[in-house]
């Protein structure tokens, strides 16, 4: 065998490595190009820049500058993060790099802002600068500012042995000599980087001392040593340069320089600034204090008490409306002042709406703000009239030219300044006009300037009840001068309430004496008794200072209750009112005196809380004739001020007994109640409330179940809802006015409807009479629930009990219900307890039971034929079962299941066998079995006196509700506290004929109510039904007893003739049977009562049966003798 070859090696050399790549630093020099814009910001003096103003800093130090750039914004982005430290932000806090900023705010000696190019000469050098031989050029030009010079590196890299590209670091300076003094060193920069290709930078040099100005740049860094490193640059060029040295005083501008490789494009700027300063109130009157400016928010802060003097104060920022529209009226620069100044101006307006402006409301956000605050950039010319007006309305002011000044009327709370009625007022009275609903607004979208969006937003707000009203009609309108979602808030509802409160007009005329003294923007009062129904106003006859005499008292109301007013014109032409304190004839006496006596001729009003007068805001006051004057005016709402800026709900103003709203209902009052329509129960709901004097009319809206509202106009105070349903009814009602105008608010009541669904009341005032030995006359009341008396039935059932233990669930009932209107009944006689329910319509039953009990006396004993009790046969129950079964537990028997044994398929779930599917619905059971046979046979035809003997009890065979198997529809009870839908009865029926005779006719299977009857022979059944399949019967107790009266028959005068008398009864007795009692075990007993009879004589009665006997009559020889005699026989039972 050969070997195997066995090869071996040391193995091959690895492969050489592979050399590394060469290394090359990247391109990181570029050359830089500035940008340096210059924006006017303002008119000066402004306040500067609102975070560092808000932080107090100083202007002109670095911290102003920094905080000034959290409000310098490019692109819409700030140039500085406003979390970064004002004195050292770090490098990330800033959004852009290498920003120069350098702000003017409007003084009138602002210096100038260095840097600003205005001319630029070019000179060319192009040499290059080596550590040894620096590059020097001399300046001669003395009327530059600045120098700029340009440096040039063709190439920054150095080339290594291994292929590397590196960088290099170039250290040079700029030298600069005045008038030959010596070089001093301004710039000392060094260059590091790596770049293949040319790489400029340009360095300014502001120019301070005498001429010539030498400047030498200077190499630092040793020149390259091979040409592996190449970093040498020459001196380019430079500029000589010619600064803009225009202050642009009072000019808010400021300058910016930028980086352009951050930008593509002149980046767009917003500065956010606190504008220009303007007069505020000065120190007041009566060491009242002197206003300040929050330096937050910008809110003038008044003094408590503040009393204003005349006198302004100094120019500061601030941010009221007031106070900057008086500026612009009086600035001479930017504003009106060549035309207006302070003698022009009513400057207590001005201080008293710049009050009002500045008061702290709810933002409606949880915070506070001033009132009206003014935050706009006016960049356009406008007309005055206009720029005014926007101004104006931003604090809703309108200006006045009036007696030679300019005054502010603002829309603010006031008090009346002037009563106007029929009294002085021209012919043509009052004449009233209102907009269309088609131009009013549901919604008021209000735009602002959001401040931290920088941008326009909406602020929307809808009045819910116009929009059911009139849909969404939207109106879109401009915030001027808002920063504030609160305040264009306020503005937007204002506006809503303004179109659907106060959109009526009043024009009328009045003469000079009250022309003279209305102003626009005043609020007066209206008396007109054409629209109020009333007069309520007119001329003093007489006053004093606590009592008025008025004019007429036959066709004027001058009432003393609702808290009365009286309002007078003084002579110094205001309105004064107190309160009323007594009334005679035409004096009208006041609780405290007025500050001067009214005159006689000037106007009264008087006004309480059922009429009040109408209130007006004047819009225009126009002289007509020289005598008269058109007064022009427009609906006023004092309530419209909390309203609007808290929410507040608005008084009502009654200033008509024709249109005024009323009052709605009080004491609301819902009842419920079953009533008979038609000869049927129904449901209603009976709606009272407490009327209102002069309300005729009333609107009712009821909804069923959270359904729509149905609305229906009734004219008494009562309403009803017919034919009700189970749930939950909500009712509101509302008044209406003479002018068919609805109550502001409802009466409102929820009612929760049970319908018929409530039990009916129990059985009242059962008794029990007895007719004779076979009936009893039951009597009760007459049920007081409708859906019992119509429709509803009454229960009799019977329990043989009489410990007063019977109940409706283990009685049966005793005849036929009865209908629910009936009150008495005759039944059967018995012993035991009769017991009553009512059930209503729906089928439910009265929640107690009413019984009475009968324990009949012992009568004269009638013979017992037979005791029958088919539960005391041993085994029990032995008779014919139709779908019932024997309970060896309870000794009871009781309806089958209607369930199949079969499909049972876990007989650990079923809880009994019996009942599982339910309980069937009908059940017999025939007496008999061979204890007791199936019939009763009397052997002929008797009346027999029956008795039955019957116990039960209904029951829930599985009283569980998950274990009810039945559809639930079928279900009568759901709660299993009481079985009343079975029943069990009694049953007889009789046959004249012989019981054994093969075909005996009998009568139908009658209900067995304990009575007499006529047959031969008698058989007995049980009937036992159930309505709910959950609901079972069991009989525990079934029998009878059969008894015979006990009867005597009395016979006439009769004669016996000789020999024996045979004679026979009027009808047969019983006697007994073989099976019953024994045959001839109760023979009557005859008695002769004999006349005309001799001494010896004497009678034989003999052949005694049921049906006769024989007597025969003998003398003293035993012969045979004819005598008159009566008989009276005494047995039991009556044949035939």
């Amino acid at each position: 065998m050969t070997k195997p070859k066995i090869i071996r090696g040391a193995g091959a050399p690895p492969p050489p490595s592979a050399p590394p790549q060469p290394t090359r630093t990247p391109d990181t020099l570029h050359s830089r190009q500035f940008a340096t814009l210059m924006d006017l910001i303002s008119e000066g003096e402004i306040e500067g820049f609102a975070s560092a103003s808000k932080a107090g800093l100083t202007k002109g130090t670095t911290a102003y500058n920094n905080a000034a750039l959290k409000d310098v914004f490019l692109n819409d982005t700030a140039i500085l993060q406003a979390s970064a430290n004002n004195s050292s932000p770090a490098t990330t806090d800033f959004n852009f790099q290498d920003v120069t900023f350098d702000p003017r705010f409007g003084t009138s000696d602002q210096t100038h802002i260095n840097g600003i190019e205005s001319s630029e000469s070019l000179q060319t050098v192009g040499v290059n600068v080596t550590k040894a031989s620096p590059v020097t050029r001399s300046i001669t030009n003395t009327d530059i500012d600045a120098v700029k010079v340009t440096i040039t590196f063709p190439q920054i890299q150095v080339a290594t042995s291994s292929g590397d590209l590196l960088g290099s670091s170039v250290n040079l300076q700029i030298q600069v000599q005045y008038n030959s003094g010596g070089f001093t060193t301004l710039i000392d920069d060094t260059i590091t980087g790596r770049t293949a290709d040319a790489y400029q930078k340009e360095y300014r040099v502001t120019l301070t001392g005498a001429f010539p100005v030498d400047i030498k740049v200077v190499r630092v860094t040793d020149d390259a040593a091979d040409t592996s490193t190449v970093n040498g640059f020459q001196f380019t060029s430079f500029s000589e340069i010619v600064d803009d040295k225009q202050t642009y005083l009072n000019s808010a501008y400021a300058s910016l320089r930028i980086d352009s490789q951050q930008f593509s494009s002149i980046p767009k700027r917003k500065y956010r600034i606190r504008g220009i300063k303007v007069r505020i109130p000065g120190a007041g009157a009566s060491s009242s204090g002197t206003p300040t400016v929050d330096n937050t928010t910008g809110r003038i802060v008044y003094p408590d008490g503040y009393i204003f003097n005349g006198v302004m104060g100094a120019a500061t920022y601030c941010n009221c409306p007031s106070m900057i529209l008086l500026d612009l009226l009086t600035n001479t620069r930017y504003g009106f002042g060549d035309h207006i100044t302070d003698s022009n101006l009513d400057l207590f307006s001005f201080v008293t709406v710049s009050k009002y402006a500045n008061t702290l409301v709810s933002d409606g956000f949880g915070g506070q703000e001033a009132r009206f605050s003014c935050n706009v950039n006016i960049q356009n010319s406008n007309e005055a009239f206009d720029l005014i007006n926007e101004l104006a309305g931003v604090m809703r002011c309108i200006p006045i030219w009036s007696a030679g000044s300019i005054t502010l009327s603002q829309d603010s709370p006031k008090d009346s300044s002037y009563i106007f009625s029929l009294a002085n007022v021209g012919e043509g009275g009052f004449n009233y006009s209102g907009s269309s609903l088609k131009a009013r607004h549901s919604v008021v979208s209000a735009s602002y300037y959001n401040m931290d969006s920088q941008d326009v937003d909406f602020e929307v707000v809808e009045d819910s009840a116009l929009i059911a009203k009139i849909g969404t009609v939207v109106k879109q309108v401009k915030a001027f001068a808002c920063t504030s979602r609160g305040q264009a808030n306020r503005l937007a509802k204002n506006i809503l309430f303004a179109e659907n409160n106060e959109s009526e007009v009043v024009t009328f005329t009045t003469s000079i004496d009250s022309g003279a003294i209305c102003r626009p923007g005043s609020v007066i009062e209206i008396n007109d008794p054409v629209r109020a129904g009333i007069r309520r106003s007119g001329r003093v006859n007489a006053a004093t200072t606590t009592q008025i005499t008025v004019d007429d008292t036959a066709s004027t109301d001058l009432p003393t209750t609702n808290n009365p007013t009286l309002s007078v014109i003084l002579p110094d032409g205001t309105v004064e009112t107190k309160d009323v304190s007594s009334i005679s004839g035409a004096v009208i006496t006041v609780s405290s005196a007025y500050s001067a006596t009214p005159n006689v001729n000037t106007v009264w009003l008087l006004s309480n809380d059922t009429v009040q007068s109408q209130k007006f805001r004047v819009v225009t006051v126009e002289e007509q004739d020289g005598m008269n004057y058109a007064v022009t005016a427009l609906s006023y709402v004092p309530g419209k001020y909390d309203f609007v800026e808290d929410g507040a709900s608005l008084p009502t103003r009654t200033v008509s007994t024709f249109v005024g709203l009323k009052e709605p209902p009080s004491a609301l009052q819902v009842e419920e109640k079953i009533v008979e329509i038609n000869n049927q129960a129904i449901s209603k709901l009976i709606i009272s409330w407490q009327p209102i004097t002069g309300v005729t009319q009333y609107q009712v809206n009821y909804r069923f179940n959270n359904g729509n509202f149905i609305s229906t106009t009734v004219s008494s105070p009562d309403f009803e809802i017919v034919n009700t349903d189970i749930g939950t009814y909500e009712v509101q009602v509302f008044s209406f006015n003479a002018s068919l105008q609805l109550s502001a608010t409802s009466t409102n009541a929820t009612f929760n409807a049970v319908g018929k669904t409530a039990l009916p009341s129990d059985v009242t005032g059962l008794s029990a009479e007895p007719i004779n030995e076979k009936l009893v006359r039951l009597r009760w009341n007459l049920s007081t629930d409708l859906d019992v008396t119509h429709g509803g039935l009454v229960f009799v059932r019977h329990s043989t009990k009489t410990d007063g233990t019977g109940t409706f669930s283990n009685s049966v009932d005793l005849i036929q219900a009865l209908a629910g209107n009936t009150t008495t009944a005759e039944v059967p006689y018995l012993e035991g307890e009769y017991i009553l329910k009512f059930r209503d319509d729906g089928g439910r039953f009265c929640s107690g039971e009413t019984s009475v009990i009968i324990d009949l006396p012992d009568n004269q004993a009638p013979l017992i034929t037979q005791t029958r009790r088919e539960d005391l046969d041993s085994p029990k129950f032995q008779g014919t079962k139709t779908n019932l079964s024997f309970d060896s537990a309870t000794n009871t028997i009781n309806l089958l299941g209607a369930g199949n044994f079969d499909s049972i398929t876990d007989f650990d779930a079923v809880s009994s066998l019996d009942d599982f599917g339910g309980i069937v619905s009908s059940g017999t059971y025939d007496f008999g079995g061979t204890a007791g046979g199936t019939t009763l046979d009397l052997g002929a035809v008797f009346s027999l006196d029956l008795k039955r003997h019957f116990l039960t009890e209904a029951f829930y065979p599985n009283d569980l509700f998950d274990s009810r198997s039945a559809l639930l529809d079928t279900w009568t009870d759901f709660d299993g506290t009481a079985s009343t839908d079975v029943n069990a009865e009694m049953l007889v029926r009789v046959t004249q004929d012989d019981p054994s005779s093969g075909s005996p006719t009998y009568t139908d299977f009658q209900t067995f109510a304990n009575g007499t009857y006529k047959g031969r022979g008698f058989q007995f059944r049980t009937n036992v039904t159930s309505n709910d399949p959950a609901q079972d019967i069991r009989i525990s107790e079934l029998g009878y007893t059969a008894s015979l009266q006990r009867r005597t028959e009395q016979g006439n005068v009769t004669a016996s003739g000789a020999g024996a008398k045979a004679i026979t009864f009027t009808s047969p007795y019983f006697v007994g049977t073989s099976s019953l009692l024994g045959a001839n075990t109760n023979l009557p007993s005859v008695g002769i009562n004999a006349q005309n009879m001799a001494s010896g004589d004497y009678f034989e009665v003999s052949s005694v049966s049921g049906t006769g006997f024989t007597v025969h009559f003998k003398n003293s020889s035993n012969a045979s003798i004819d005598r008159n005699f009566t008989y009276q026989a005494v047995g039991f039972g009556k044949g035939g």
